[in-house]
């Protein structure tokens, strides 16, 4: 695993992801309350940036919304939770540190293939 400095901790709202370029690729981070998640910041259907989007918490899970036609993908695991999408978003580990929350994007956690 290869973890990179992707932002401090108080950098990512509460209710919106921040985008950050890690590597070649961009990254949307998010919170679900204490926890930090990343996911790829491109919808696997329109390939617009999915932090321009809303994060929502229902239940037991945390979504993030693409802005432009409405698909969600589940923050944990990168799946699409109804159409227009189809495929998931890659999703990547995250390490919170002292100074700061760190992305490794040379690995996914859901398989997915980072486009």
């Amino acid at each position: 695993m290869s973890f990179q400095r992707a932002c401090a901790l108080d950098d990512v709202p509460a209710d919106h992801a921040l985008a950050v370029t890690i590597g070649e690729y961009d990254v949307a981070i998010a919170r679900d309350g204490e926890e930090v998640l990343a996911v790829q910041d491109l919808c696997t259907h329109a390939h617009v940036a999915l932090s321009e989007g809303d994060v929502e918490r229902d239940g037991g899970s945390c979504t993030i919304e693409c802005w432009l036609h409405g698909s969600r993908f589940d923050l944990r695991t990168g799946q699409p939770s109804g159409l227009p999408a189809t495929e998931p978003v890659a999703t990547f580990p995250v390490e919170v540190r002292e100074d700061g929350v760190y992305v490794d994007t040379t690995t996914t956690l859901n398989g997915a293939t980072p486009q």
